[in-house]
């Protein structure tokens, strides 16, 4: 019952690991702090698709589904469902190499997105307004 339990548990940590690959430039317009991870992400996960290497998260949850007696990813709706998605049947060398192409083209727009809404007042935010306003306060000289 526990290896289920966690190989469902990796099942889930590595979609949401696609998911942020695949969609967390979307997040770095939100939350510019998370743009380094993001990028490492993104590195490794076209990585991994274009050079069609077997993410460790998979073999990892293969031997925990032996440990609990279990034979691939028949029955239970998490492996039905999600695993279909991250692995389609049908996926080819030339298909995998077009989804890490589309993969970073359309990340790099989202990171346009990101440089273009880029200003020093954005990223200074309200520390550097408050040190302006103690530099240029009544009775203080300036520099």
């Amino acid at each position: 019952m526990i290896y289920r339990a966690l190989a469902d548990l990796v099942l889930l940590v590595h979609a949401a690991f696609v998911l942020f690959v695949v969609l967390g430039g979307l997040l770095v317009l939100w939350k510019r702090w998370l743009m380094p991870w993001h990028l490492a992400a993104l590195a490794w996960g076209a990585t991994v698709v274009g050079m069609g290497w077997t993410c460790p998260l998979t073999p990892l949850e293969n031997d925990l589904r032996q440990l609990a007696g279990q034979e691939g990813y028949q029955g239970g709706f998490i492996e039905h469902y999600v695993f279909g998605l991250i692995y389609p049947a049908g996926l080819t060398r030339p298909i995998q190499m077009v989804l890490a192409g589309m993969l970073v083209v359309g990340n790099a727009m989202v990171y346009a997105l990101v440089y273009k809404s880029y200003s020093p007042k954005s990223y200074s935010g309200k520390g550097d307004q408050r040190r302006r306003q103690r530099n240029c306060s009544p009775g203080r000289k300036r520099e």
